[in-house]
């Protein structure tokens, strides 16, 4: 890899859209440019949750993450989503991946697993130890949350990681507290190092204090200048102004997590409208457009937030 380590701040980028719903090379570039020119931003991450990737082609999810490695041209680690339900389909997403550029890959349990994979632990393993064997680069493996049925218990997943050559890290979205220290205790016992990026979004603090090496979360395609304060604070182990930055960071949780749960990019992808960072905010179906309603809460948060406009920090 060129870059050393997984760690810091590595948003997951939007996907940008035309009328037409075909990828829009013009806004997708400008969003990117404006999470690569926060300062304190150590990576990106393309072809994720928040990208929309379930809708992408292969062509797309190429095409995309060839606009990413040219926007961000060696500045930080590009790491790529690998999200298939065919293992070989995904190990085949992964040399392309490898063969275009990528620094690293974010692997996606298969959604095949999501009926009772943990009592068949060989299935995510193979899954993983498949895609492994087809790249060489480093291997970020995805932790769902524990209400949903592609949850990796901790055992399984200490297993993945242990014994996975190129498994370096793990995006934790367990979404449950006593679950991430438990992942976090048992994964740092390892002889080998594994990269705890917390995308426990709604609540960052807590996971951070309980120990984090970084943050991967498409919540940072909005307010990766957020992520990167906190961070850095409770780095410092300055509790008091980690403290004072999730004040600042709550309400807007709470506009953007809210239910539905699923409208979350959606939001996240009009605010960076509102913000000057993107042009247009289409979404391709079954996604839908959030109501005006809804867009002028999220315009009154983020303006209370105090959040950059891209003028502010464009170079």
């Amino acid at each position: 890899m060129k870059h050393s380590s997984l760690t810091g701040v590595i948003p997951a980028n939007l996907i940008a859209f035309n009328e037409q719903l075909e990828l829009d090379e013009k806004n997708y570039r400008l969003h990117i440019r404006h999470i690569v020119n926060t300062k304190g931003v150590a990576g990106i991450t393309t072809n994720g949750h928040a990208a929309e990737v379930a809708s992408l082609t292969f062509d797309e999810q190429r095409r995309s993450l060839n606009i990413t490695l040219d926007e961000v041209s060696g500045k930080v680690p590009v790491i790529c989503g690998i999200y298939e339900n065919g293992t070989q389909k995904a190990a085949d997403m992964a040399k392309m991946a490898e063969r275009e550029g990528a620094d690293a890959l974010l692997v996606f349990p298969s959604e095949v697993l999501n009926f009772g994979h943990q009592l068949r632990p060989d299935m995510a393993y193979y899954h993983y130890a498949t895609v492994a064997k087809a790249t060489n680069l480093p291997i970020v493996a995805f932790v769902y949350p524990t209400t949903s049925g592609l949850h990796i218990p901790t055992d399984h997943l200490v297993k993945i990681c242990k014994e996975i050559d190129n498994v370096v890290a793990v995006k934790e979205w367990s979404n449950d507290i006593f679950v991430y220290e438990q992942n976090y205790r048992e994964l740092k016992k390892l002889d080998k190092h594994i990269s705890i990026l917390t995308s426990f979004s709604k609540s960052l603090l807590a996971s951070l204090c309980i120990g984090a090496d970084g943050i991967l979360s498409g919540h940072g395609s909005l307010i990766a200048e957020i992520q990167v304060h906190l961070y850095e604070a409770v780095k410092s182990n300055d509790l008091e102004k980690a403290r004072i930055i999730a004040e600042k960071l709550y309400p807007l949780v709470q506009v953007f997590y809210k239910e539905p749960f699923l409208d979350m990019h959606n939001r996240m992808k009009e605010a960076n409208v509102l913000l000057g960072r993107m042009e247009k905010a289409y979404v391709r179906p079954p996604l839908q457009k959030i109501s005006e309603e809804e867009r002028n809460i999220i315009d009154e948060v983020i303006m209370n937030a105090r959040l950059p406009q891209y003028k502010e920090i464009k170079k």
